[in-house]
């Protein structure tokens, strides 16, 4: 049968009335006169894009100014509440637009788990929520200039913006009235992998995924597992699927959407949301697949990719490029590719750890997903662009040619991408350290796997590391070398500030600084235990969990709403500041707060003081390193069943479904 009646056959007798499936495919046209393929980002004035530029300018001017005097009116009356009197310049400060404090928010990879800490996080944050209100820290999001994700962070991050940032309780459980093209919610209660009730209906599920991407091919470009892997979750965090059409052919299931088009939703073009951008890691032909001694994919020196809704590439000074993400798949200036960006893809890109399996081939064919590559190499191999990687997203390379002396896939056809934490950094803090970013502060949101579902620091100090390799690309605040200080100081157990300056330690010792204003102050959250107040955990889930009914789902945005919110707790700290053991600072709403402004404090030469000062004293790391053993950790990326990348999957049940679909689309060719 001829190739380019691959498409025709595959919608008829597969999928014939699918919509999804005519969608997915890019388009290829003539590129605009006036088009550019590759930025360089220097360090001149000009790294970031004008498109970004503009963006944070506006968002600035139009946005920030009532975001952040909403948020001190939270502060304010939570403190007043807790008899927590605010310093004067905290107010001067956040409601003087010249000196505006920038917040990143960085959401961390470990799965469906990452994915529902982070939500809670964010709801914590949000100033929608008469909760987030009542405590005092309600309205930070809305102040944030940035927000980042990678794994499962990016299918959070992925949903929210692309739904046009509803409130977290909408867009995890779907408005009230869904639309068949709008956002349903997260369906968390049917499998990332395994969504029927028996065999056939997950037949069905696959039958459909394999038709929607097969096009695709059609048009030249490659397919792999990362294709299938982004259609699968896209029913769950892209636009156009909801309980009741889940398993319908009809429905579009968020295919045509892709990543640049997010720019177009209101909350967007109103500059209502952070500007938001998805991490992925690289891969290169030479590497191994096989862990580090740190348990370590992704070795430090390969190239770390950030996506936002206006540009792709990397801020690494090998490559330190960047091309527009609306033409992702174009490689030249005269034939253009539109429609490879789909959001789908790209959340798809920054959770594909597929490649860890990978380590021989025998272990590959003899893995979970053997019979996926197996009958999709059999099945597409003829037709595919060669050589490439059938485990890992494979894109384009627009960089092809540049900084051949430095940067390592210059001379490939294709970057190869694999899921955002493989490197050890789960946490997508790096492209938010970049000085011409300006942040002053950056939220860590960190639900790895690093011990029994809960996280001890492991993935920041791998940040550290990496950090150190490009110090003036990325400025980070010291941070623990070991995570037996992270665990054994409960530097997990509780938010903790990294990169104080002139602050009292709680020993007493006064005048310590552990960093400077040059990098930006951290304030990590960690999923690092059950909440203070004794409840029975509910956040350590494991990543091999793709399923949640409505009560797990509501139980566990909650419990991280009462971590993201209890502060430092002490054994007589209490809401209302009584002694009633309820395990939460009341003052925190207050710290954090004073944590926000402290860089632009310090540049305006105002003494720290008041409750600030306690505030630092409590939260502050001091710069104290407890005694390491050889068994302790110092980098290496966290998934599930101890150091693996940031989302793991058990992928078993959906190859050998995957397999029989694609067998059947192999009888059609």
């Amino acid at each position: 049968m001829p190739f380019n009646l691959l498409p025709t056959v595959v919608l008829a007798l597969l999928w014939s009335s699918s919509v999804s499936a005519q969608g997915y495919a890019p388009n290829v046209g003539p590129c605009p006169s006036d088009f550019t393929l590759v930025r360089a980002a220097n360090s001149t004035g000009s790294a970031l894009s004008s498109q970004e530029s503009q963006y944070i300018s506006t968002r600035a001017q139009q946005v920030l100014p009532n975001a952040f005097q909403t948020y001190l009116s939270n502060v304010q009356a939570s403190s007043n509440s807790s008899n927590s009197t605010l310093p004067s310049y905290v107010s001067s400060i956040l409601t003087n637009t010249s000196s505006l404090p920038k917040v990143g928010i960085a959401l961390s990879g470990g799965g469906y788990r990452a994915a529902i800490f982070g939500a809670g996080v964010l709801n914590a944050l949000d100033g929608r929520n008469s909760s987030s209100v009542k405590v005092g820290t309600g309205g930070l999001l809305q102040s944030a200039s940035y927000i980042a994700g990678l794994s499962g962070g990016s299918w959070l991050l992925t949903s929210f913006i692309q739904a046009d940032f509803p409130t977290i309780q909408e867009l995890a459980f779907g408005p009230s009235n869904p639309t068949s093209g709008g956002f349903g919610g997260w369906n968390a209660q049917l499998d990332v992998t395994e969504p029927g009730s028996n065999a056939g209906e997950d037949f069905s599920f696959i039958e459909g995924l394999v038709a929607e991407i097969s096009p695709k091919l059609a048009k030249g470009f490659p397919l792999t597992v990362t294709d299938i892997w982004g259609a699968a979750l896209a029913r769950h965090f892209v636009n156009g699927t909801t309980a009741s059409n889940f398993f319908s052919n009809s429905s579009d299931h968020g295919a045509t959407i892709t990543f640049s088009q997010i720019a177009n939703v209101s909350t967007f073009v109103n500059h209502q949301q952070p500007f938001p951008f998805i991490v992925t890691d690289s891969r290169l032909p030479a590497d191994t697949n096989i862990a580090d001694a740190n348990g370590s994919f992704v070795p430090f020196t390969n190239n770390l990719y950030e996506i936002n809704v206006f540009e792709f590439g990397s801020w690494d000074p090998s490559l330190a490029s960047f091309a527009p993400t609306q033409f992702m798949g174009t490689t030249n200036t005269s034939v253009c590719v539109t429609g490879f960006d789909r959001a789908s893809y790209v959340e798809g890109a920054s959770s594909d750890l597929f490649n860890e399996f990978n380590a021989t081939l025998t272990a590959l064919l003899d893995s979970s997903i053997g019979p996926l590559i197996t009958i999709i190499n059999s099945t597409f191999g003829p037709h595919q662009p060669l050589p490439i990687s059938l485990d890992a997203a494979a894109v384009p390379n627009p960089f092809k040619g540049v900084n051949s002396g430095s940067f390592g896939a210059s001379p490939q056809d294709f970057l190869t991408l694999v899921d955002g934490g493989e490197d050890g950094q789960v946490i997508p803090i790096q492209p938010l350290l970049i000085p011409e970013r300006g942040l002053d502060i950056v939220i860590a949101v960190d639900a790895a796997n690093d011990e029994n579902g809960f996280v001890d620091g492991t993935s920041i100090i791998a940040t550290a590391n990496r950090s150190a390799i490009y110090p003036s690309t990325y400025p980070l605040p010291p941070i623990p070398k070991s995570n037996i200080t992270f665990v054994n100081k409960n530097l997990v157990l509780h938010p903790t500030f990294f990169g104080c300056t002139n602050f009292t330690a709680s020993n007493g010792t006064t005048g310590i600084s552990v960093g400077d204003i040059s990098t930006p102050l951290l304030i990590y959250i960690g999923n690092g235990g059950p909440p203070a107040n004794g409840a029975a955990p509910l956040t350590n889930t494991s990543t091999f969990q793709t399923t949640y009914n409505a009560s797990q789902l509501q139980g566990f945005l909650d419990q991280t709403f009462q971590i993201a919110t209890q502060g430092f707790p002490s054994s007589n700290s209490s809401s209302n500041g009584s002694t009633s053991g309820e395990g939460v600072d009341p003052q925190w709403a207050a710290c954090l707060a004073c944590a926000v402004v402290d860089r632009a404090r310090e540049r305006s030469g105002v003494e720290r003081d008041g409750v600030c000062s306690g505030c630092f004293e409590r939260y502050c790391w001091d710069g104290e390193e407890v005694a390491t053993n050889s068994s302790s950790s110092s980098g290496g990326s966290s998934g599930s069943g101890g150091k693996s990348a940031g989302v793991r999957v058990d992928v078993s049940g959906l190859m050998g479904v995957v397999a029989a679909g694609v067998a059947v689309l192999g009888m059609l060719l």
